[in-house]
């Protein structure tokens, strides 16, 4: 049996899956987003990420047309249909079918799409190892322009940073905000440890508040590890003791080199395992059964 999709109230196969062409998702990257895990069986924050995508519609003015419980049904039917027990969720929300204009007015009913697949976003080596990134040219949107707590369809700003590390030999880039300070990675926030304290850029300087983020701090605070957000510069980061990165898909990865300088001694740091350590297990009994 071929890969299932949720469209629209319908189970649809994956050839089958399609949308109109005059969707302002398509056009305009009007809609929001969300990307879940599942580890065996287990939905990971599932409400966490419900609630999350109805505040970045609720900020486009976009209405939902489901509510919490039966989005949530959907999304176990989607994964039930593929028999899938480690998955990742792409859940999302367009504005709809309009016409060529920008005017939101026109779409008549936002869609829903719900993907439930596979997804590897790094090496596996680097999990083990850690990774080299850089910082890029392409500065992070400002909140002031396009929040970057709304997880909107828009992500050519990521993906510019993202074509800029790919043209560099790397996977992941590091975007300043527009005064030059540390925001967040294409697509995962970025966490460093100095001194026995784990550090990582607020909310306001132009990063997601992204749900790994929250489950790093809590699981640091359980451990007595101090963890606070602070602003945050290129010098900061290349003085680190470790560095990690964090994101749904990426989940938790050790950093190494940061624009070719050497992060601590060069591994993975000891605070970093025991946090990825933490997570990981974390994710084998906290979530919601489907």
């Amino acid at each position: 049996m071929g890969l299932k999709v949720y469209v629209d109230g319908k189970l649809v196969s994956k050839d089958d899956a399609k949308i109109s062409v005059f969707d302002h998702g398509l056009l305009y990257g009007d809609g929001v987003f969300e990307g879940i895990r599942t580890y065996d069986g287990l939905i990971f924050k599932l409400k966490e990420h419900i609630d999350r995508l109805y505040q970045s519609a609720h900020s486009i003015m976009l209405e939902v047309p489901m509510s919490k419980k039966d989005l949530i049904d959907a999304v176990k039917q989607t994964l039930r249909a593929n028999k899938l027990k480690n998955a990742y969720i792409r859940l999302i929300v367009t504005r709809g079918v309009g016409d060529l204009g920008l005017d939101p007015r026109r779409c008549q009913k936002p869609s829903i799409i719900i993907i439930t697949d596979k997804i590897a976003l790094y090496p596996e080596k680097f999990y083990k190892q850690g990774m080299e990134i850089i910082t890029v040219p392409t500065r992070r949107n400002i909140p002031e322009a396009l929040n970057p707590q709304i997880k909107s369809l828009n992500y050519l700003n990521n993906i510019l940073a993202k074509i800029e590390a790919i043209n560099a030999g790397v996977e992941e880039a590091i975007m300043l905000n527009s005064e030059g300070y540390v925001a967040e990675c294409t697509g995962d926030n970025i966490f460093i440890v100095k001194r026995g304290t784990l550090l990582t850029p607020p909310v306001y300087i132009g990063s997601l508040r992204g749900i790994t983020r929250d489950v790093i701090f809590d699981l640091a605070k359980a451990i007595k590890i101090p963890v606070r957000e602070e602003i945050l510069t290129r010098h900061d980061l290349f003085n680190a003791d470790e560095c990690f990165l964090t994101g749904t898909a990426a989940e938790a990865i050790p950093v190494v080199k940061i624009d070719g300088r050497k992060i601590g001694d060069g591994k993975p740091g000891k605070i970093t395992l025991k946090l990825i350590h933490k997570f990981h297990r974390l994710t084998k009994v906290n979530g919601e059964r489907y």
